[in-house]
């Protein structure tokens, strides 16, 4: 560990802006704040082609049966454990196919277990234990981009063959050197002084948004920018699930209860059944004929409005 030279990592550098931030009240304090998350948004343009190139990669891994795992530990861990967990509300997906791996286990989702991120053989050992396979996405995330728990996950990854993807939030990371697609998102010093759930957390997050959000996007899981593969759990959700197929089609409501019944609240073959007067079994063949894509099915003239 002695040989790390953290001033050269730009999350662990002093923020010029921000040196008096204990001694000003508290509106001008969380300006400061304010306009250094500003910052965050331009650094993710900047990174956009490399986005746009672990989406397609992504997108075509789960095309063909296999998972995007999110690898990463502390703060950066817990992200990836949390973008995975809101993809089968939201898309139907089922929970194996995006999959969060975070060092120290599901106990360091509520509990700080630092030392866990320097344990390189624990990463292979977790990757294993999921049955980490050739078809399958690593995205390894850490701000700092040296993290030896990524780093060591992400080697596994490439001597088994498959798709590797880094996400840091510093220049010419450790991890970039690793992984076959690498995404820097160069936020600047941290607000507080290596903070990094700050900047660089808010980052990942925005980052993480796009990787999973754009590969359901080609993968057919909306409707223009309608959440049609939405899994309706609750009340809410099923009245969001309701006026979505009220929205696309201008049935009754009467007309929709009866057809979401039968479909389980499934937004999708609830659609095809009413716009095309078709049964539930043909409503899925039609669906798995085209992609599971509902806009390769409704015609032009049943378009969002």
């Amino acid at each position: 560990m002695s040989n790390i030279n953290l001033n050269k990592i730009i999350t662990e550098q002093v923020n010029k802006n921000t040196l008096n931030i204990d001694s000003v009240n508290t509106l001008t304090m969380l300006k400061m704040i304010n306009d250094e998350d500003a910052k965050i948004a331009k650094a993710v343009k900047l990174a956009l082609p490399s986005i746009a190139k672990a989406v397609d990669v992504i997108t075509q891994s789960i095309k063909t049966n296999h998972r995007l795992i999110y690898i990463g530990a502390g703060t950066s861990g817990r992200l990836g454990v949390l973008d995975a967990s809101e993809m089968p509300p939201t898309f139907s997906v089922a929970k194996n196919v995006v999959v969060g791996v975070i060092a120290g286990g599901n106990k360091a989702l509520q509990n700080p277990i630092e030392g866990a991120e320097d344990n390189e053989q624990a990463a292979i050992k977790d990757l294993k234990k999921i049955a980490f396979s050739k078809g399958d996405v690593l995205v390894g995330i850490s701000a700092s981009g040296r993290t030896p728990y990524v780093c060591s996950g992400l080697k596994y990854a490439n001597k088994i063959g498959a798709k590797t993807i880094s996400l840091s939030t510093n220049q010419n990371a450790e991890i970039s050197k690793i992984a076959k697609i690498n995404i820097e998102v160069v936020v600047g010093p941290e607000v507080i002084t290596g903070s990094t759930r700050m900047k660089s957390g808010t980052a990942q997050k925005l980052v993480l948004n796009m990787l999973s959000t754009g590969a359901m996007i080609k993968l057919g899981r909306t409707y223009g920018n309608l959440m049609v593969d939405l899994r309706p759990t609750n009340r809410k959700l099923i009245k969001r699930a309701h006026n979505l197929v009220k929205k696309l089609t201008n049935a009754h409501d009467q007309r929709i209860n009866d057809v979401m019944k039968i479909t389980k609240n499934e937004v999708k073959p609830a659609i095809v059944m009413i716009l095309k007067d078709v049964n539930y079994t043909t409503a899925i063949k039609l669906l798995k004929a085209n992609d599971n894509f509902i806009g390769r099915i409704i015609k032009k003239n049943n378009a969002i409005k």
